[in-house]
């Protein structure tokens, strides 16, 4: 529940910071910017040379990326009905169908379920959303930032190459089984540990209570597709398999969790819709004060 509490006070800081005359509008921005070049490649260093794939724990490693694969075809259609801008639909592609999931859920899932539930959260963490972070938003974020113009195949390859956490993650591939040495870990360690706390503020900074018309409905959209019904769909496939209660309910509610602050950066540091992406972060941590709990008792109920 702490870190609850912190990231409740990192978005309030960031809010307050936007009122102080001295600290200059572009904040939120060279923020954003800082985690996309220096924080999030430095995580992405530390936490894919510990992935470890085992047939043991599958469906958690797997759930995640069947549930990008539906929520990614539901925006994709919602964006299609409502005639929603490129800006927009590629934000709620790079963002929507990754969740919270380490952060906030590795301390939720251990107050909930108890420590023995965590390593079910960190191979759907890192298995599932922390990969797909890494390679499907990065991508995405690639192809759709910048001037809104559609890239040529040259520029699109560019993009991807040349972007600063699918760099690290090739690298980091390519380290794996190799241990750092003690000073480059704690470099490492000391910049991830900026990644939540600068974001978080700078979500804060850039949130406002008033969006653009064309961005309310995308928003009243996004919300519940994350906290309501990506369990659901979770809960869905579990119900198909053979699995232990504890894997079903950590994974129910691994898929629970809020939008992950890093994926919302990424598309924010794109240029796209950074006004309902901050809003959608920050509406939906605070409300899943309540629909976490929920969940947590539903679950409880099944099993």
């Amino acid at each position: 529940m702490e870190n609850f509490v912190l990231i409740i006070a990192y978005l309030i800081i960031g809010f307050g910071l936007r009122r102080v005359p001295q600290i200059p509008q572009e904040t939120g921005l060279v923020f954003n910017q800082y985690v996309l070049v220096v924080a999030l490649p430095a995580l992405v260093f530390l936490k894919i040379p510990t992935v470890h794939f085992s047939t043991e724990l599958l469906l958690p490693a797997l759930v995640p990326w069947l549930i990008l694969t539906v929520v990614a075809g539901l925006v994709f259609a919602a964006s299609k009905i409502w005639q929603w801008s490129r800006e927009v639909t590629a934000a709620l592609l790079i963002a929507l169908p990754l969740g919270n999931t380490s952060f906030l859920g590795f301390p939720m899932v251990e107050a909930f379920f108890g420590s023995e539930g965590l390593p079910v959260a960190i191979i759907y963490d890192q298995a599932g959303s922390f990969i797909a972070l890494a390679t499907y938003s990065t991508i995405l974020a690639a192809l759709y930032g910048g001037n809104g113009n559609k890239p040529s195949a040259t520029q699109m390859l560019k993009r991807i190459a040349t972007f600063p956490s699918f760099i690290a993650l090739i690298l980091a591939f390519c380290l794996k089984g190799w241990s750092y040495p003690p000073i480059l870990t704690q470099l490492l360690e000391s910049l991830a540990a900026t990644l939540v706390p600068v974001i978080m503020i700078a979500v804060g900074f850039q949130f406002r209570f008033r969006l653009d018309a064309a961005e309310v409905k995308p928003l009243l959209f996004a919300l519940p597709v994350k906290l309501l019904l990506m369990p659901l769909i979770a809960l869905a496939i579990l119900m198909c398999f053979e699995v232990s209660p504890l894997v079903f309910k950590v994974t129910v509610f691994e898929a629970a969790m809020p939008v992950m602050i890093s994926a919302g950066a990424i598309a924010i540091a794109a240029g796209l819709a950074p006004k309902m992406v901050s809003s959608l972060v920050a509406i939906g941590l605070v409300m899943s004060f309540v629909t976490l709990p929920m969940w947590a008792w539903v679950l409880a109920q099944l099993h």
